[in-house]
């Protein structure tokens, strides 16, 4: 299916527009899936969060570190502002490299943290359901706290991770844990964010 556009029509998201987007629609934005070429690395983010849903364009915010880690890394061949919507352009440069971008749970909110474990948890069961399909050769999701919740391994670091401990995870798909790009993390820059996704780029292969 082809990408929705912009709920805003290609403009910015004021402060007044953003808490219509905080609904329990479990589609807040839409996927980036490659159909066409072997995917190569399937991202997961947490959840949308507003702005991103009011553009539907992942890691849209302002502040965000996703998308100038990415291409830091030389994962994209150009810089991506997503703030008012993905370009054709944007979405292409994934889609010939076979990166894909999904969620652990599609309804979307102010923070990450306003999630209930049970709705992280399911969205883990998905995630692992999907893999089938999907068959990507590395899987890299974005968030710590998160993955510990979905999948029940509080002790998880950050890093590739043991795949058979996590149940029903498909064997041929590696499995990262890398930071949270938000603006929130300031553990990490741009820099050290960039190394992480050169590292799981290259497991990719």
């Amino acid at each position: 299916m082809p990408r929705r556009p912009s709920p805003l029509a290609g403009r910015k998201p004021t402060r007044d527009d953003l808490p219509r987007f905080a609904t329990d629609n479990p589609d807040a934005i839409d996927d980036i899936i490659p159909l066409d070429v072997p995917m190569r690395l399937l991202i997961v983010g947490i959840n949308p969060g507003l702005w991103t849903a009011a553009v539907n364009a992942p890691f849209a915010r302002p502040g965000n570190r996703f998308w100038p880690s990415l291409h830091r890394a030389g994962l994209t061949d150009h810089l991506v502002d997503a703030s008012r919507g993905l370009r054709p352009e944007d979405e292409a440069q994934f889609l010939r490299r076979g990166i894909g971008l999904t969620n652990l749970v599609g309804r979307a909110t102010v923070r990450a943290d306003e999630l209930t474990r049970t709705e992280l948890r399911e969205g883990g069961e998905r995630l692992v359901a999907r893999l089938e399909g999907l068959e990507p050769a590395v899987v890299a999701i974005a968030g710590i706290t998160a993955f510990r919740a979905a999948f029940g391994l509080p002790k998880a670091k950050m890093g590739e991770q043991d795949t058979a401990l996590v149940e029903g995870w498909r064997e041929e798909s590696r499995l990262w844990v890398v930071p949270q790009p938000s603006g929130l993390n300031a553990h990490k820059n741009i820099d050290s964010l960039a190394q992480y996704w050169r590292d799981v780029w290259r497991s990719a292969f």
